[in-house]
């Protein structure tokens, strides 16, 4: 599995020689230059139609908007609703990837927090201001206990967005970060401790 970040909570994640890209953004209202490659799977959890740009992802993708279930070529997709949002659970190679969406709140309900507890990889919003913010992030991260954090929906330049700055989370999570351009995860070389990676936008 390959997972790349394209800023905001957009990423791409190759599995099983198949494409997901997750959760598009659009330029006029971000400021960032949209993302822009094929998929075989986009999902879209958050229903607002400023945080959709399906029309920069190429090809005829599977698309899921909001909750759902995919499967597909060995890849499981289920997506959980959480108010106006959609949790994303991706199960493939033997690996279980979260993305949390725009999730507005760290409480969630114990059923939910079950599904996603000791998940491989947890991608989770950390910028505050429509999401969860850096100190109701690493709450959860307490509670979901993943092998990998990566932290995404922060600052960044010429961002529209007003977000708090990934060093506030750094600072509060006392946890050593590395940087990477791309996470290349298999299930047997899995962290036995919580990891925290941040990934360089592309």
């Amino acid at each position: 599995m390959i997972i790349q970040w394209f800023g905001n909570s957009c990423f791409r994640v190759d599995s099983k020689n198949k494409i997901i890209a997750i959760n598009p953004y659009p330029e006029s209202t971000t400021g960032l230059k949209s993302p822009r490659f094929k998929s075989d799977i986009l999902l879209i959890p958050y229903q607002q139609e400023n945080d959709k740009n399906k029309s920069s992802i190429m090809g005829e993708p599977l698309t899921l908007e909001g909750p759902g279930e995919i499967e597909t070529k060995g890849i499981f997709i289920e997506g959980i609703a959480q108010k106006s949002n959609t949790i994303y659970l991706i199960k493939s190679e033997g690996v279980t990837l979260c993305h949390l969406g725009n999730l507005e709140n760290k409480d969630l309900k114990e059923e939910l927090l079950e599904k996603v507890a000791n998940v491989d990889i947890l991608l989770i919003p950390v910028g505050g201001y429509g999401t969860i913010n850096y100190e109701e992030a690493i709450f959860l991260i307490n509670q979901i206990e993943p092998k990998i954090i990566i932290p995404m929906h922060y600052a960044l330049p010429n961002l529209k967005i007003k977000l708090d700055s990934l060093d506030k989370f750094l600072k509060a999570i006392s946890k050593k970060a590395e940087t990477l351009d791309k996470l290349v995860i298999r299930k047997n070389n899995l962290p036995g401790e919580t990891k925290l990676i941040v990934l360089n936008k592309q």
